[in-house]
């Protein structure tokens, strides 16, 4: 893939000033994109060629002040990457508003924000949503985390009805991926059949292909990107794993 291909291309994304989020902003903009971002927060250092807007994307005000700021210097948006994170609470102490809130950040906001920029869409347009594996697993007690990804996934395959011949829409579940740099031994690395934890670089490298024309005969698709840990069966004792339960 040459990644020149994202000279000038505007790419918006949410969720933009850490992790995963942030390691796609930098990829973009050193591809030569210009970058629009929403976060809660600023970043810790700003990137040439990205501006972050600051504001909470579960509020609908926030997403249409987001889309006039990006439009009103951009009139054609290239690439969407829906990546800001929901809570993650369960039924031992989630309450009504909690998860409501979840779903705005994790699937209503997606949806909202390629409605507003859909008039901008440029020809052969690209969207990709950040699920996650928990999409389709899940430990106790992360209900509403678990509901927005599986909400994100399907959300997906309907865009991607949708804008058939205008956009194409793909999903992305990254499984455990190390965004603090914390330095993991052992069963952490052994549970993987790649034997490491993954990388923001991984999840950002894929974003870049997708949104490549040399991934131009994919949409409506959802990738695992998790080194095989959910392909590989473990039972108690193996890879130093042990169930206490």
């Amino acid at each position: 893939m040459d990644e020149k291909c994202f000279l000038g291309k505007t790419v918006v994304i949410t969720g933009g000033s850490h992790g995963i989020g942030r390691r796609i902003c930098e990829r973009f903009t050193f591809a030569g994109a210009k970058v629009y971002s929403v976060d809660l927060a600023e970043p810790a250092e700003h990137l040439p060629g990205c501006k972050t807007f600051v504001g909470d994307i579960g509020e609908e005000s926030t997403l249409r002040e987001f889309a006039n700021f990006v439009t009103s210097e951009s009139q054609e948006v290239n690439i969407i990457v829906n990546n800001a994170p929901p809570v993650m609470r369960g039924l031992e102490n989630c309450t009504w508003n909690e998860f409501n809130y979840a779903l705005r950040v994790g699937v209503t906001a997606p949806f909202m924000l390629v409605k507003l920029l859909f008039d901008h869409l440029a020809p052969g347009a690209s969207i990709v949503n950040i699920s996650s594996t928990r999409d389709s697993m899940s430990q106790p007690n992360t209900e509403s985390y678990a509901a927005a990804k599986g909400g994100i996934r399907a959300l997906t395959h309907a865009l991607a009805v949708t804008l058939a011949g205008r956009a194409r829409v793909n999903s992305i579940s990254p499984g455990w991926i190390n965004c603090s740099g914390a330095d993991y031994k052992g069963s952490d690395l052994t549970q993987h059949p790649v034997k490491r934890i993954g990388t923001p670089d991984d999840i950002a490298s894929l974003v870049l292909y997708l949104c490549s024309d040399a991934a131009g005969f994919i949409t409506g698709e959802n990738i695992v990107v998790d080194g095989g840990m959910t392909k590989l069966m473990i039972y108690h004792g193996d890879y130093g794993w042990r169930f206490e339960g």
